[in-house]
């Protein structure tokens, strides 16, 4: 029998730990993962007994975006199931970011596309020094318009327009300068920083967290409505769906420069 593509504990203090588990692809994301996690985080908002959501990857790394074989056959996908796929995207992240309980990413590893979408939609982001991170999405011919306000909030505008213009690598001291991460955690330190955090949030009130994070989101501007998930989702199927989209991915998948690179 196959595994989940993210497996849910909750312990008896109500802390939800959401381990992503595709560790043989490095998590990356696919359909069945955005859709456990569109089912898993209204049922999380909903429950008075969680206080607070943990986010693990599974294996090696934490989340190396989206799977290359799921995006070639979404390129191919007509127009409206090319769209929803989009709206999986754009809405799991939405969901996350405005979870009415405190969320932490623990990250290890591999760092790219929507595993950076994740941090930026997380509270508390620790990340070991291994870690590696990059928003990588123009290296295939896609464009990360479903994680672009979330990071926007996180890193700003400028280190935004460098990193996910360039798709440049770069390690956790760099994430945390930028604001992505807010701790780089040896690994053999990280449950004892995050016991440390667990317990500072569970001194909150929960009805409190809660309206402080949706007051902080909403006064921001930065609570999305339906119009602009649509908008974001539709930009970003009509790009992965194009000639240089497929194109895109069809390298990465083939381990080839794609016909837009011009060496020096």
């Amino acid at each position: 029998m196959s595994q989940p593509p993210v497996l849910l504990e909750i312990d008896a203090r109500g802390v939800a730990t959401a381990t992503l588990n595709r560790p043989e692809v490095g998590n990356a994301y696919n359909a069945a993962m955005l859709d456990a996690l569109i089912d898993g985080l209204p049922k999380l908002a909903a429950d008075p007994a969680v206080r607070c959501l943990v986010i693990r990857g599974a294996g090696k790394h934490f989340q190396a975006g989206a799977d290359i074989r799921w995006l070639n056959e979404v390129a191919a996908y007509p127009p409206p199931e090319n769209y929803a796929a989009s709206v999986a995207t754009t809405k799991a992240m939405q969901l996350l970011n405005e979870l009415p309980k405190p969320t932490i990413a623990l990250i290890h590893g591999a760092c790219f596309g929507g595993g950076v979408g994740i941090a930026c939609c997380t509270d508390v982001v620790f990340a070991t020094p291994d870690s590696q991170f990059g928003i990588t999405e123009i290296r295939v011919g896609v464009a990360p318009t479903p994680i672009s306000t979330h990071m926007i909030n996180a890193i700003g505008l400028r280190h935004t327009r460098r990193y996910a213009l360039t798709g440049e690598r770069f390690d956790a001291q760099e994430a945390a300068r930028i604001g992505l991460i807010h701790e780089v955690v040896p690994a053999d330190q990280m449950e004892s920083r995050l016991a440390q955090v667990l317990d500072a949030i569970f001194l909150g009130g929960p009805t409190a967290i809660a309206m402080t994070k949706r007051s902080f989101l909403g006064a921001n501007g930065l609570l999305l409505d339906d119009r602009q998930v649509s908008l974001l989702a539709h930009e970003g199927w009509t790009q992965r769906h194009s000639p240089e989209g497929r194109e895109g991915t069809s390298a990465f998948k083939e381990k080839r420069t794609p016909a837009w690179y011009r060496p020096a």
